[in-house]
This record gives structure tokens, sequence and C-alpha cells, in this order.
């Protein structure tokens, strides 16, 4: 056998062998330094594509939207304010709508009663809006409560809920009925809404 054939199957061999090095070099090392965070580039980036045509797409429904809100506005529904001047007055307008809507949830208060509706004191209020609120207590059943609270958080103009405080009773009394009702609550909660802003942001008084 000639020696060159050795030779040559050595080199070959030789080739093969940094060929498989080279490899895996590039596993161990070269791999996780450039191919990961290209991936995370290449991720990110599809992830900003997503989100620009997701911006274009919205930009697109501008005039619609705002033909929406010029169309509410028309209708007198583009405002979530209290629509009288004054404090004083929407102090009584939001008891009225309190009463009103517990005397439609409640005929005759045989599932839910108004125990008290008292208007807090002007509080110090710092902003371009004002706050009118009034201190709620009902006593009613279960379904007459949540009938009540979103009636009133469903309302226009906008009214609010906030300090909310339910107590499960044993039993509560009935207007009109000798034997009380099994399963009342006793709800105690702050009603409020906000008074249109005057001029320059002045408050109504």
């Amino acid at each position: 056998m000639s020696p060159l054939i050795p030779a040559r199957r050595d080199r070959w061999l030789a080739l093969a062998l940094l060929l498989v090095v080279l490899g895996l070099l590039w596993l161990l090392l070269v791999s996780p330094l450039f191919g990961q965070p290209l991936q995370q580039v290449n991720a990110e980036l599809t992830q900003l594509q997503t989100r620009d045509a997701r911006l274009r797409s919205l930009l697109g429904q501008k005039n619609l939207v705002e033909q929406r809100l010029a169309a509410l506005a028309a209708r007198g529904g583009g405002s979530g304010f209290l629509v009288e001047p004054t404090a004083e007055l929407a102090t009584a307008g939001l008891i009225q709508q309190l009463e009103q809507v517990v005397s439609e949830t409640s005929p005759g208060s045989r599932g839910c009663a108004l125990v008290n509706r008292t208007p807090l004191g002007d509080e110090a209020q710092s902003g371009r809006y004002r706050r009118v609120t009034v201190q709620v207590r009902l006593r009613c059943g279960n379904a007459e409560t949540l009938a009540v609270l979103h009636a009133l958080q469903s309302a226009r103009p906008y009214l609010f809920i906030d300090s909310l405080s339910i107590t499960a009773q044993r039993y509560f009394a009935v207007p009109g009925s000798g034997q009380p009702q099994e399963g009342g609550l006793d709800v105690n909660f702050n009603l409020y809404g906000y008074l249109r802003p005057g001029p320059g942001g002045a408050h109504g008084r």
C-alpha cells in the first residue's frame, strides 16, 4: 500500500475532527452568545410590529369615535356631570333619584327600605371637580340590594358608590307586615356625583 494513502486518510480524519470541534464550539459558545439574543430581538420586533398594527387600526377609527361622541353630546348623553348648577340643588336631586330607585326596585318598601339619607358637609376639595355626596343606609333583601346598587351605578349622569358596608341580618322588618322577612341586609354607603365645572374651573355654589 502506498504511504500516501494513510497520510491522506489522516488528513481527512483530522479535517473531520476539526469540523466536529468547530461545531461543538458553535453550539456551546457562539450560539448562546449570539443566537439567543438574536431570537429575542426578533421576538421583540414581532411584538412591536403587532402593536404598531393595532395602534394604526385604532387611529383609523378616530373619526368614527369622534362622530359617535358628537352624536351622544347632541342627544344630551355625552356628559357625566350632575345637571344641577349648585351643590344644594345637586344634593336634593341625588336624594330624589335615590328614593326613586328604591321605590321602583321595591314598590311599597316591602323588600327594601330607605332608612337614612344624609347629605355630607362640603368637604375641603381641591382640583377642578367638586363632589356632592349623600350618606345612605338601606335595609333590603339580597336581590333588592343588588338591584338598587346596579341601578345607581348604571345611572346617567354618572353616580358612584364608595365606603360600602354590608351586614347580614337574620331578619329585617318589612313595612306593613307583622312578620319580619328573613335574610335581610343592612347596607351603608356613600353615593356621590360631580358638578359640572364652571368657567375657569370654578365650583358651583
